[in-house]
């Protein structure tokens, strides 16, 4: 990993929250690893009352230490750093080539170890309150989620950065307006169901609908419990989604779910072929008592130097003039040559690909830069970046691109255990759990 600036940084606390947040959704909500254990013997489920106990589960607090390992072969990352490993010296204002500084190689390192790298971390869960302590080896990453707040912590340079709501927001007004959409959105639903239904037919029970759901779950994937086994000390079921289609990189999926209360604690995603998992993460220990409310608070000393940030909510006319707009675009009643084209997508289930316009979602991306005042100087007040913001220099990317990827027929291809990504060299970007040669044939036929 590239040094860590000692200055505080806008971009790591806009970039690196999402990233860190991916991982820690992953193990609490469904995916990774577990120990088989022939002491452990819970009362027998099909795999249909497995589903509906991990639905069932109403969990919404614990706390424990969460471990992430991946083997994606991703190339080596201190190439994609310039060629600066971890405790290399830049030098006096290396930093600040073509008017830069390192925060895009920084962010990118944090980014990619986090995302895709192994790590050890502790979670705190109560309600609408969370914190996550990312543990490096000689410092921690902490960020705190509170009603109307988030902190982003590094220990090592001694930074926080707050993002907080704009004290005039609507909040209440947006959560209403939010709650009125789904309620239309619930009864728009149930309408199209009940039109579909034969003549004195009743709408399907909430257990008739999990079967039809497993049903279509079935024609793609083959789903069974597996072994019962232990994690984090519990004693836990073991679910197993295996795809039905060898033309996919995922082999399977291995969920372990707490016997006693459902929740998920650990998984794996093992590719097709390999003994072991490319990408597993759960639980070393768990409890689900609510965690002392101390733990979500953070108050920074003088040390740190603190940002504040807000995050920039719209209005309820403006969420109103989106979903109209959604709308409009749905019922064919927007100008088509002022939207995004919709992506392309390929195959089915397991071996869907997508594909998109790379050039086309730049300018757009560009446009809402514009609109947003995302280019503006923010020292001068003028704006508020938004997560779309650049980090790279276009030589800066292209040399990415280069060191990540190997030339293939019509473009340059990425390639990991589980994962495939083709740039074509029309513009073009191709992705899916599918191997190259499948995305070089899907944009061959596009061509």
């Amino acid at each position: 990993m590239s040094p860590r600036r000692t200055g505080p940084s806008r971009f790591r606390a806009r970039t690196v929250v999402p990233a860190v947040g991916v991982p820690v959704a992953i193990a609490v909500a469904v995916l990774v690893p577990m120990q088989a254990n022939a002491t452990v013997d819970l009362p027998d489920k099909t795999p249909e009352e497995l589903i509906a106990f991990v639905k069932s589960s109403d969990v919404d607090a614990l706390s424990g230490t969460i471990e992430q390992r991946s083997e994606l072969g991703l190339p080596d990352l201190g190439a994609l750093m310039g060629g600066s490993g971890a405790g290399s010296d830049p030098g006096p204002g290396a930093g600040d080539a073509d008017g830069g500084d390192s925060a895009a190689s920084d962010t990118f390192s944090d980014l990619v170890s986090l995302a895709t790298g192994s790590f050890d971390a502790n979670v705190y869960l109560d309600g609408e309150h969370a914190r996550l302590q990312v543990l490096d080896r000689m410092a921690e990453r902490n960020v705190y989620v509170n009603p109307g707040e988030a902190w982003f912590v590094d220990s090592e340079s001694q930074t926080a950065t707050r993002l907080s709501v704009a004290d005039d927001a609507d909040v209440e007004g947006l959560e209403a307006e939010l709650e009125r959409l789904a309620a239309e959105a619930k009864d728009a639903a149930k309408a199209e169901v009940e039109a579909e239904l034969p003549d004195g037919e009743q709408l399907p029970t909430p257990q008739q609908l999990l079967d039809r759901a497993l049903d279509r779950l079935d024609e793609t994937t083959e789903v069974s419990v597996g072994t019962d086994g232990r994690v984090a000390g519990r004693d836990v079921y073991e679910l197993v989604l295996e795809p039905r289609t060898d033309e996919t990189l995922v082999g399977e999926i291995r969920v372990a779910v707490d016997g006693e209360n459902g929740a998920a604690l650990a998984a794996s995603v093992t590719a097709r072929g390999a003994d072991a998992p490319a990408f597993e993460t759960g639980f070393t220990d768990v409890s689900f008592a609510a965690p002392d409310p101390s733990v979500f608070v953070f108050e920074p000393s003088a040390s740190y130097a603190v940002e504040q940030e807000e995050l920039p909510l719209p209005t309820v006319a403006e969420l109103q003039q989106w979903v109209a707009e959604a709308q409009a675009r749905e019922g064919g009643e927007a100008d088509d040559a002022a939207d995004v084209p919709p992506p392309v997508v390929h195959g089915e289930g397991w071996a869907t690909v997508v594909e998109v316009d790379a050039a086309t979602v730049a300018e757009a991306m560009a446009e809402h830069r514009a609109e947003t005042g995302a280019d503006a100087d923010p020292d001068a007040g003028e704006g508020v970046a938004p997560a779309t913001e650049a980090h790279f220099t276009e030589g800066e990317a292209l040399d990415l691109l280069d060191t990540l990827t190997t030339p293939v027929d019509g473009g340059r291809a990425l390639q990991t255990s589980l994962l495939s990504v083709l740039f074509t060299d029309d513009g073009r970007v191709l992705a899916g759990s599918v191997p190259v040669d499948t995305l070089v044939g899907y944009a061959e036929s596009g061509r």
